[in-house]
């Protein structure tokens, strides 16, 4: 037996390997390249700390950082009928569901929750994008339902984030009569007099757009989110033009009057509290001490 090449050799080359490196202890940002740490990005709610863009963040992850104490109660949403039309391109629906559930960990699109922010009770409802494009199927039709009932029952304000590549097309049809159905449902919620705050992220499209999203009592939304019906290729293509530096993006909106507000992601917490205190006309509580006699 050679005692340097069996066991010495092995020994030092256990030693020196190169360890492999965990998937996911970095993520490049998609705007600038950097590569960042995911602890120290997921401390900052997503947002790349060079350049300030603001990533895709699942709904989960909103409301820990959004709910007072990250505590909140998920609202259990009636199940729809699953592959309700056979569907199958190039897979079928019900595979395509069930690797979405598999990479997010949750059954659809969106996430309906109840908790207190600012001490006040309050239900919301936030799509991930994460999933099928946050594609607007039945099930995130009845989580808007589910989520509305909710805040008329209880009387809590209702807050929806939107993100979403439109209607889900394998449920055809069937997709777009949520747009109907959502916009009757927020007419409820304004009869009973209860406020509706809508924050649009990057991207909202499609179907979304045209329904429920733009329908808030305040429109806000994320820095730089893409907020359209048709996206700005598919228009320039149209009409052959080239567009506006920043068109549909939330800036250019903003200017436009189509937002009533743009904030950063760490400040829509603080910014909800402070609009929702207003709308419900309740007192919000003092920060620091008081002043000294």
């Amino acid at each position: 037996m050679n005692w340097i090449s069996n066991y010495v050799r092995p020994k030092l080359g256990a030693m020196f390997s190169r360890r492999e490196t965990p998937e996911n202890l970095w993520r490049k940002c998609d705007d600038c390249g950097s590569m960042l740490f995911h602890k120290e990005l997921s401390d900052a709610l997503f947002v790349c700390t060079n350049c300030g863009y603001h990533m895709n963040i699942s709904a989960r992850d909103r409301f820990k950082h959004l709910f007072d104490g990250g505590l909140f109660s998920e609202i259990e949403i009636d199940s729809p009928v699953k592959d309700p039309l056979n569907f199958k391109d190039t897979k079928k629906y019900i595979d395509r569901m069930k690797a979405a559930q598999k990479e997010t960990s949750e059954k659809e699109a969106m996430l309906v929750a109840t908790g207190k922010i600012g001490q006040m009770d309050i239900t919301v409802a936030a799509q991930d994008f994460k999933f099928m494009g946050g594609s607007m199927g039945m099930a995130v039709g009845n989580s808007i339902i589910g989520g509305i009932n909710n805040s008329i029952e209880n009387k809590t304000p209702f807050v929806l984030f939107a993100a979403a590549g439109g209607a889900r097309m394998q449920e055809s049809i069937l997709s777009l009569m949520q747009m109907p159905r959502s916009t009757v449902a927020v007419q409820m919620l304004k009869e009973s007099r209860l406020p509706y705050i809508v924050i649009l992220t990057n991207p909202t499209t499609g179907g979304v757009t045209a329904s429920y999203a733009m329908l808030g009592d305040v429109q806000i939304a994320e820095p730089n989110a893409l907020i359209c019906f048709a996206g700005p290729r598919v228009i320039e293509q149209t009409i052959r033009e080239k567009l506006p530096e920043g068109f549909q993006r939330s800036e250019y909106l903003l200017d436009h009057g189509m937002l009533d507000l743009v904030v950063e992601r760490s400040k829509i917490r603080e910014t909800l509290i402070t609009l929702l205190h207003l709308l419900m006309k309740k007192p919000q509580s003092v920060k620091g001490n008081l002043p000294a006699k």
